[in-house]
């Protein structure tokens, strides 16, 4: 779970921080990078999540 708020605080904070001046594409991909990893934490999280919660019980 600890891996999973890592991954979305750090690609948020890379998508804030991407500098001006890059083609639309160079975004785009970024874009693209931040939105899948952002759902693979989740996913992460989600499962992380259940076996915290089976465990306690």
């Amino acid at each position: 779970m600890a891996l999973a708020a890592f991954m979305i605080f750090e690609w948020i904070n890379l998508g804030f921080n991407l500098a001006d001046g890059h083609e639309t594409s160079f975004y785009v991909v970024h874009g693209v990078l931040i939105a899948v990893n952002i759902l693979l934490a989740l996913a992460l999280g989600a499962v992380g999540v259940r076996g915290w919660m089976k465990g306690r019980a």
